[in-house]
C-alpha cells in the first residue's frame, strides 16, 4: 500500500468513525494520537540506537532516573514503558480510556525543563476531548481503541523526502479542512496556495547562510514548513532555518508545533507562542530577564493566511509601532492591521507574502 493508499484509507474510516462530532472538532484527536504515536516511536527508536534490546526497553519506566534524564536530554521529553503506543497495542482488550489519560499526564510531567515552550500543555486538546468521544469510559475505549489501531501502521520517519508521515498528516489536514467549511480558514492554507508562496519566499532568501521565518498566524503550521522545506533547498541545511509562530487558538496552536516537531525541525529553531497577534506583539525575550532581554523580532519571511475581515479592536493603537503613521483598519475588518503587522516584522532586505480577501 502507497502513502495515497493508506493516507485515503485512514481518512475515509476516520470520517466515518467521527460519527456527529464536527471535523474540526475531530481533526484534534486523531492528529493528536498520531503525533504521541510519532512521539512513542521516536524514544523506541532512541533505545535502540543507544544499546537496548527490545526485551530491556520493557524496563525503562519512570523510576530509572538515569534513563530517563538521557531521554529528556535528547528527546526533550520522557514516555515509560507502560505508556508507549507500542505497549496500549500489545494491551489488546485490557487497553482503557485511563491508560491514555495516565500517559497524557505522566508525558506532561516529565517534559525536559529545556523544552517546555515546544511540549508543554501540547496535548490538552486531546486530552480535555476525550470525553466527546462517548459517554462513558468504555464507549470512549472504543473509540480510542479504533483510532489507535487505524493509525498504527504510519510509519514514523521524519527524515525521508516528503515522508509518508507528513504526506499523511497533510492530506487528513487538508480533508478536514474541506469538512470544516467557513472554520478550515482556521489551520489551513490551500496546499497550491503555500506551494505558490514558498517558492516566492525561497527564491528571494536562497543565498542566505540563516534564515528566520514567522507565520503571526500559523494555524497547522504546514505554511511555515512549506517555506522551510522550499528555502532548504537553496541553503542546503535546513537546520540553519528558524521558526516563529503566533497562534490564537490553543488547540489549533498545538497542531502547529506538532506539526514543526515531527517534520524532524531541531527544537531550538522553534519558537511558538499562543496568542492574539493584534492585541499584543511578539515578546521577545529571555523569560528570567524580560527587561535585559527584550529586542523587536525582525525577520527574513513573514509569509501569514490571517482570519478574513475578522472584527478587532483598534481602540489605543494609533501608538503601537507596528500601525501608528500608517492610519487604522476599521473595527469590521482587521486584514489591514494584519498586513501592518507582517510589514512591521520584517528585516529591510526581508519579503512577506500574505493571503487577503479581494
Amino acid at each position: 500500500m502507497n502513502k495515497q493508499q493508506l493516507a485515503t484509507k485512514i481518512w475515509q474510516s476516520a470520517n466515518k468513525m467521527r460519527s456527529k462530532i464536527e471535523a474540526n472538532e475531530y481533526k484534534d484527536y486523531i492528529l493528536g494520537f498520531i503525533f504521541y504515536k510519532f512521539l512513542s516511536d521516536k524514544e523506541y527508536d532512541y533505545l535502540l540506537s543507544i544499546g537496548y534490546t527490545e526485551d530491556d526497553i520493557d524496563t525503562v519506566e519512570e523510576d530509572d532516573s538515569e534513563i530517563v534524564e538521557n531521554i529528556q536530554e535528547n528527546l526533550g521529553y520522557f514516555i515509560g514503558y507502560s505508556n508507549l503506543f507500542s505497549t496500549w497495542l500489545k494491551k489488546g482488550n485490557d487497553f482503557s480510556v485511563s491508560d491514555v489519560h495516565d500517559a497524557l499526564n505522566a508525558f506532561s510531567r516529565l517534559i525536559s525543563p529545556s523544552r517546555k515552550k515546544v511540549f508543554e500543555k501540547i496535548f490538552d486538546t486531546l486530552q480535555t476531548g476525550i470525553s466527546k468521544l462517548g459517554d462513558g469510559a468504555n464507549t470512549q475505549t472504543k473509540a480510542i481503541s479504533d483510532l489507535i489501531y487505524l493509525i498504527k501502521d504510519i510509519p514514523m520517519d521524519a527524515k525521508q523526502d516528503y515522508d509518508v508521515l507528513g504526506f499523511i498528516y497533510e492530506y487528513l489536514i487538508s480533508n478536514f479542512a474541506a469538512n470544516a467549511g467557513k472554520k478550515a480558514g482556521e489551520f489551513y492554507t490551500p496546499h497550491e496556495v503555500s506551494l505558490l508562496m514558498s517558492e516566492i519566499v525561497a527564491n528571494h532568501l536562497g543565498e542566505k547562510d540563516e534564515i528566520k521565518v514567522y507565520d503571526p498566524t500559523s494555524g497547522s503550521g504546514s505554511l511555515l514548513i512549506n517555506i522551510g522545506k522550499a528555502v532548504s533547498k537553496y541553503i542546503g541545511n535546513s537546520d540553519k532555518i528558524k521558526y516563529y509562530a503566533q497562534e490564537l487558538k490553543e488547540n489549533t496552536y498545538n497542531l502547529t508545533r506538532m506539526n514543526l516537531v515531527m517534520r524532524g525541525i531541531l527544537p531550538d529553531n522553534i519558537e511558538t507562542r499562543n496568542g492574539d497577534t493584534l492585541e499584543e506583539d511578539w515578546p521577545y525575550f529571555d523569560e528570567n530577564d524580560p527587561i535585559g532581554t527584550y529586542e523587536p523580532l525582525y525577520v527574513d519571511a513573514v509569509v501569514s493566511n490571517p482570519p478574513y475581515s475578522q472584527n478587532w479592536n483598534p481602540t489605543d493603537k494609533e501608538s503601537d509601532p507596528r500601525y501608528s503613521g500608517f492610519g487604522l483598519a476599521p473595527k469590521s475588518k482587521a486584514d489591514y492591521a494584519f498586513l501592518l503587522h507582517d510589514l512591521y516584522h520584517l528585516k529591510p532586505d526581508g519579503i512577506m507574502t500574505i493571503v487577503l480577501p479581494l
